[in-house]
């Protein structure tokens, strides 16, 4: 997966199309991720016998990494992503636009 945690990323798709969040979590055996603030859902949670409070908890799901896009520092736009080896042999990721090295 060439997106990873605490990168920033625009979702493309679905109820929060436009808004911009960082990666929290990457779920790679499912191709998801969690981003913060973004696709809040509502849980209804019993009180259990662990410090757990009951009610409605408001929290976030997991998006499909498809739905979201990398948002470059440089450009300041969503990109593709791609991998590079450098001269020393190690590979980093860049930003297909302007072909700046991300990591």
């Amino acid at each position: 997966m060439k997106i990873k945690k605490n990168d920033t990323v625009l979702v493309i798709v679905g109820k929060d199309k436009g808004k911009k969040g960082k990666v929290r979590q990457v779920v790679t055996e499912d191709g998801q991720l969690l981003v913060d603030g973004i696709n809040m859902i509502k849980k209804h949670a019993r009180p259990t016998k662990q410090a757990r409070q009951a009610g409605i908890i408001e929290r976030e799901s997991p998006l499909d990494i498809s739905n979201v896009m990398y948002l470059c520092d440089k450009c300041h736009k969503p990109v593709r992503l791609g991998y590079r080896k450098l001269d020393d042999g190690k590979k980093v990721r860049y930003c297909k636009s302007c072909k700046e090295v991300v990591d």
